[in-house]
C-alpha cells in the first residue's frame, strides 16, 4: 500500500485586477507581484529574543542601581553631624 499525502491547500490563483489585487499578503502592482507578508519568526526565535531582552534589561538595572548607590554615598559623605 502506497502512502498518499493529504491534499494541501489548493494553489492560490490571483484574481483579475478589477476584482482584487490582494491574496495572502501578495499584491499585484504595475504587473509585479509585491510581497507584503510579515516576516516569519519561529517560537524558538521569539523566545531567544525575549531572553536577550530580559538579560539586557537586568544589566541596565544593575548599572542604574550602581550609579544610584554612588550618588547616595556622595550625599552621605557631605552630611555633617
Amino acid at each position: 500500500m502506497k502512502y498518499k499525502r493529504p491534499n494541501p491547500k489548493p494553489p492560490v490563483k490571483l484574481r483579475t485586477p478589477s476584482t482584487s489585487n490582494w491574496v495572502d499578503g501578495l499584491e499585484v502592482k504595475d504587473g509585479r507581484l509585491i510581497n507584503n507578508r510579515p516576516d516569519g519568526m519561529t517560537g524558538i526565535a521569539k523566545a531567544a529574543s525575549i531572553k536577550r531582552a530580559v538579560e539586557n534589561d537586568r544589566k541596565i538595572n544593575m548599572i542604574a542601581e550602581g550609579i544610584q548607590l554612588a550618588e547616595d554615598k556622595k550625599n552621605w559623605r557631605e552630611l555633617e553631624y
